[in-house]
This record gives structure tokens, sequence and C-alpha cells, in this order.
């Protein structure tokens, strides 16, 4: 695939990019070269590897989602939290509903 300038014009203007005359004229082969590069890649043999998300092994931390039992410390006064509420419905906040 090869960009002339006309489409080196198009990508400018979607892009909301003011290029001028001589910049296009430039841009032309440089497209040209990211393309012709980006092809390359297409030929490269990649049977059998795995994609990766990381170019290290990355593993998450993970904890026990455990409510805290300890009013001090947050947790298990929901009955408290919600007696403070307007309206509540099936242990939630209840909230009026909103239709544009």
């Amino acid at each position: 695939m090869s960009v002339d300038t006309a489409t080196v014009a198009k990508i400018a203007s979607l892009a909301r990019i003011k290029v001028t005359d001589s910049d296009l004229e430039a841009m032309v082969p440089e497209l040209n070269g990211i393309l012709a590069w980006v092809e390359q890649l297409g030929e490269v043999d990649v049977t059998g590897i795995e994609p990766m998300t990381a170019v290290i092994p990355n593993t998450l931390r993970l904890r026990d989602d455990v409510v805290n039992a300890d009013p001090l410390t947050g947790g298990g006064i929901r009955d408290q939290v919600l007696a403070n509420a307007p309206a509540a419905e099936h242990g939630f906040f209840g909230v009026p509903k909103v239709i544009e």
C-alpha cells in the first residue's frame, strides 16, 4: 500500500492538523516507509507463539474479599448506615428513577 499527497492531506484533515503543501510532500515518503515496515512485520512467522500483554511476567496479588466486622474501621454496619437513608430498598440506598 502506498499513499499520495491527496491521502496525506485527507488524513491531516481528519486529524484536524494544519499541514502546509511542502510538509505534505515530505510526509508522503515517510508514511510510505512506515507502511512498508508494517507490511514487512506481516511476513514474520508467528505460528506457535502466544500473544503477550507485557514483556515481563505479571501476576496479580489477590486477597480474600472479606467484610471487616470491626465498626471502628468499617464494615458490618449496613443496617446502621441504611437507617440514615431517606429510602432503603433491599439492603441498598433507594434513589428516584431518572429517565431522560
